[in-house]
């Protein structure tokens, strides 16, 4: 039977893409639009009065960025050596997409890539100036210099469908990826090539994507749901009768675009003790925006949970781009 080995949960958002300094590239965005945080909606600038006291100007200097970048390279550099170490043979990765393949046409809650191969390639100059700032200086992170196609695992994903639609799962299933005409994206989506790239450093294994609709509603996903789907492609995976060693990734988070440390710091400790019902509790008002793909850290723990794998924080650095507390922040744990 597969045995999971290794557990890894990671950010994978620009910051961790692009210079200190290009940081605040995304703080024009930042300034046009209403941010969710703590179950509410602020503006920039009521943000900016809200938290007056967290002494947010001084986390958003440049030496602070400074530091805060170089630590979170030092984790991805640890995470990476890990997965290396670890020498899998299939990865299963649970992962979100932001309208770089499904648009409005159909947008569904979870898809399973069925594909014998999954291609990234560099945006063109058309798509990469429809991009907005700081998104383009941040493709070299999780998209290769010139088209290449990836090994998938959709002997993997057939059984994880039989054994999932049994259960009630309606799953969406594609066998290549959709190519919108004019679109401004093209390839795997970020979530997917973050991990190709710096995580398994082009190394690329077999691989299953699972993407999770975190972003768009009607027809997100609950944190409950996500957990338990996690937890029956665990089982799924663990019935599989194949002698391969197999890795289990959460694609995104943290807290963002609006940073929140504290519930960040509830998430770890869910984690740590293994308390599935704190995250299962989680109430969608505070999954929205980039703080939603959190959902793909909850699917990752439904499939982790139940395995003997120990482990805890690689690293984890909130990184500020504006006193508001805009930004990023990046976590990434290990479970082995």
């Amino acid at each position: 039977m597969a045995e999971i080995v290794l557990g890894m949960w990671t950010s994978h958002g620009p910051t961790l893409s692009t210079t200190p300094e290009q940081w605040t590239l995304r703080v024009a965005a930042d300034l046009k639009r209403q941010h969710p945080f703590r179950g509410a909606e602020y503006s920039f600038d009521e943000l900016v009065t809200l938290r007056a006291g967290e002494n947010l100007t001084e986390a958003c200097t440049l030496p602070e960025r400074e530091r805060r970048s170089a630590a979170c390279q030092s984790a991805i550099t640890d995470m990476a050596d890990r997965f290396a170490a670890a020498k899998i043979d299939v990865a299963v990765i649970m992962g979100n997409d932001q309208r770089e393949l499904f648009l409005e046409d159909v947008t569904p809650a979870i898809t399973v890539y069925l594909g014998e191969t999954i291609w990234d390639q560099p945006a063109t100059p058309e798509q990469a100036a429809r991009m907005p700032p700081g998104i383009h200086e941040a493709e070299w992170g999780h998209s290769p210099p010139e088209r290449r196609d990836y090994p998938c695992q959709p002997e993997l994903g057939m059984h994880v469908c039989k054994s999932l639609v049994p259960q009630g799962f309606d799953l969406a299933v594609s066998k290549k990826l959709p190519e919108p005409a004019g679109h401004w994206s093209s390839g795997a989506p970020h979530s997917l090539g973050f991990i190709y790239r710096q995580i398994m450093r082009d190394a690329v294994v077999p691989n299953l994507p699972i993407l999770i609709n975190t972003f768009f509603p009607p027809n997100q996903p609950t944190a409950r749901r996500c957990f338990e789907l996690g937890r029956e492609v665990g089982k799924a995976i663990r019935s599989w009768k194949q002698d391969l060693r197999v890795a289990v990734f959460g694609s995104g988070g943290m807290s963002h675009f609006v940073i929140d440390e504290d519930f960040d710091r509830m998430f770890f400790e869910a984690l740590r003790t293994r308390d599935a019902e704190t995250l299962c509790a989680i109430e969608d008002k505070h999954l929205q925006s980039g703080t939603s793909e959190l959902k793909t850290w909850i699917a990752a723990a439904g499939a982790l949970f139940d395995t003997d794998l120990t482990g805890d924080v690689v690293g984890y650095e909130p990184c500020y781009r504006s006193e508001a507390g805009t930004g990023t922040a990046n976590g990434f744990v290990a479970w082995q």
